[in-house]
C-alpha cells in the first residue's frame, strides 16, 4: 500500500512514524464534555455540538490526522538534504530559514516540508507567502493550505492550489492574501 501511494519507506519505519505522530496528537478523550463547565456545555449543545462520550465501536477520528502527520514528516527534508537539493551550503539553508525564505520545524533537527520545493529550487514567490502566514499556524495546516485548490486562484478557468499557482508564476501576493487569513473566522 505504501508503494501504491508513492511512498518509498520501509513499513517498519512508517509504523514507527505513525506511532510517534499518534503520541503527538491529543490523547483520546472518551468524554469531551469533561473539558467544559456546565454553562459551557449548555452553550455548546445549544448550537448543535455533540459532546457525548466516545463510542468504542466508532473509528478513532484522530486516525486520518495521525496518518497525514506521519506522511508529512516522512516527506520532509533535513537541512543537509535541502542543501544538497538547492546546491548550497547547510549554513545558507539555516540562514534562509531564519530570514523566512524557507519554512520548517525543529524535531531532532530542522525538517523542511517538501511542498515548498520544485526541482532544485524553492517555489517562486515563496518568501512573500511565508511572510504573510500567521505565526500560530502548524506546519501541517500550512501544507494542507498550499496543496488544496483555492477558488480565488484559477488557471484556465479551474481552481488550483497555491503551490500550482506559484509554479505557474502567478502573483505571490494573491497567495499571501489568502494565507494571511489562515486560522481566522470569516
Amino acid at each position: 500500500m505504501l508503494a501504491e501511494a508513492g511512498l518509498r519507506i520501509d513499513p517498519g519505519r512508517f509504523l514507527r512514524l505513525v506511532a510517534d505522530a499518534a503520541r503527538k496528537v491529543s490523547p483520546p478523550q472518551p468524554n469531551p464534555a469533561d473539558y467544559f463547565s456546565p454553562v459551557q456545555r449548555q452553550v455548546l449543545t445549544d448550537v448543535g455540538l455533540d459532546l457525548s462520550a466516545y463510542d468504542e465501536q466508532e473509528s478513532d477520528p484522530r486516525a486520518s490526522t495521525v496518518a497525514a502527520r506521519a506522511v508529512f514528516a516522512d516527506s520532509a527534508f533535513s537541512v543537509t538534504d535541502t542543501a544538497r537539493l538547492l546546491g548550497i551550503d547547510t549554513s545558507r539553508v539555516r540562514h534562509r530559514l531564519k530570514e523566512g525564505k524557507l519554512t520548517g520545524w525543529k524535531d531532532k533537527g530542522w525538517q523542511l516540508p517538501a511542498w515548498q520545493f520544485s526541482g532544485s529550487a524553492a517555489l517562486p514567490g515563496l518568501d512573500v507567502v511565508l511572510r504573510a502566514l500567521p505565526d500560530d499556524q502548524p506546519a501541517l495546516m500550512i501544507a494542507a493550505f498550499m496543496n488544496t485548490p483555492q477558488s480565488d486562484l484559477e488557471l484556465d478557468g479551474k481552481p488550483v492550489t497555491p503551490r500550482q499557482w506559484l509554479l505557474a508564476h502567478g502573483d505571490p501576493r494573491m497567495v499571501a492574501d489568502l494565507a494571511s487569513t489562515l486560522g481566522t473566522v470569516a
